[in-house]
């Protein structure tokens, strides 16, 4: 594995290798001393053209826990603002000796653009190109997933032996919300399916990409019928992307409170859930539109240790693709 684009590239060995290496990493942040020496002399660079606090800054502490050095690049205020192309900049980086180049962008296939170029000798991690796919992310809700439901006493995964080297088959996942827009949603649905779990589409017909027949998920236009229909392990609910419609959304579904009342997960729906089953988002969320407090809040959301699962992922991503054949994997 070169580079980390998409997760449709990724096999169910290439899924599983890196959720096992995440549990390894994960073991090691519990430590007193949490820095490791494995990618001591190698350079990180962070090349966001969209802004991202908290995908940023998991990558960025990723990278020092691995020992790399790291240069953060933002587009803005920077000589790409003053119109300097992805390659001028792929050669400075590169000039700069740059291992890996982190990058998120606007534009769809940005990462990938940067892979196949002769610009870049280094390994290229894909943090999110437009609207297309967003790969760590998909890795680390997985990871959360099969940490608390597989192998779990109460979980389908019951009588699976522990998580390590198990992938998702008996489960099904429900992405909730506006799907059209998501990266998070494509990243998940190929990699969902990779594992083998069941994936549940809950969307507005507006909010539903063309040509969804072809991939490997079933659709339903309401979160009242999909929790009758199915019974979820888990429910991520998906931010109502706002900025990348035009009219704020109001050309999507008539109203926010439409929205909600249709789509919106509160306590009574969450408590419809089976009992074992987990609350999910990736962040950031839109309180009181597509999650209320209540729901967010509530002992079976994961928001918040995916975010901190993020880092485990990170570094294992890092690890495999700076140091896996020096490390013997």
């Amino acid at each position: 594995m070169k580079h980390l684009l998409s997760t449709a590239d990724l096999s169910r060995e290439d899924a599983i290798r890196i959720l096992d290496t995440s549990e390894q990493m994960a073991a090691t942040q519990d430590r007193e001393i949490r820095k490791l020496p494995t990618l001591r002399g190698k350079t990180v660079v962070n090349l966001f053209f969209e802004d991202s606090t908290r995908t940023r800054i998991s990558f960025e502490a990723a990278a020092k826990r691995l020992s790399a050095d790291v240069i953060n690049f933002s587009a803005k205020g920077s000589s790409v603002s003053k119109g300097e192309s992805l390659k001028d900049t792929a050669l400075t980086l590169q000039a700069m000796g740059a291992d890996a180049v982190v990058i998120r962008h606007w534009a769809s296939g940005a990462a990938d653009r940067l892979a196949e170029s002769s610009w870049m000798r280094g390994a290229v991690l894909n943090a999110g190109d437009g609207t297309h796919q967003h790969p760590t992310q998909a890795l680390l809700d997985a990871y959360t997933m099969r940490k608390h439901l597989i192998g779990a006493e109460s979980g389908p995964g019951a009588g699976i032996d522990g998580p390590t080297g198990n992938d998702l088959t008996g489960l099904t996942v429900g992405l909730v919300g506006d799907v059209l827009h998501s990266r998070v949603a494509r990243s998940n649905i190929f990699l969902l399916h990779t594992l083998g779990a069941k994936v549940v589409l809950v969307s507005p017909p507006t909010l539903v990409p063309v040509g969804i027949g072809a991939w490997p998920v079933e659709v339903v236009h309401g979160l009242d019928a999909a929790l009758e229909t199915y019974d979820l392990d888990a429910i991520m609910m998906l931010r109502v992307q706002r900025e990348r419609m035009s009219g704020g959304g109001n050309s999507f579904f008539p109203s926010p409170q439409e929205y909600t009342r249709l789509f919106g997960l509160d306590g009574d729906r969450m408590r419809r859930l089976p009992d074992h089953a987990i609350v999910m988002h990736p962040g950031p969320m839109n309180r009181g539109l597509e999650i209320t407090a209540e729901a967010a809040d509530s002992p079976r959301s994961v928001i918040v240790e995916q975010v901190s699962n993020g880092v485990a992922v990170r570094m294992a991503a890092l690890y495999l693709l700076l140091a896996g054949e020096e490390g013997g994997e």
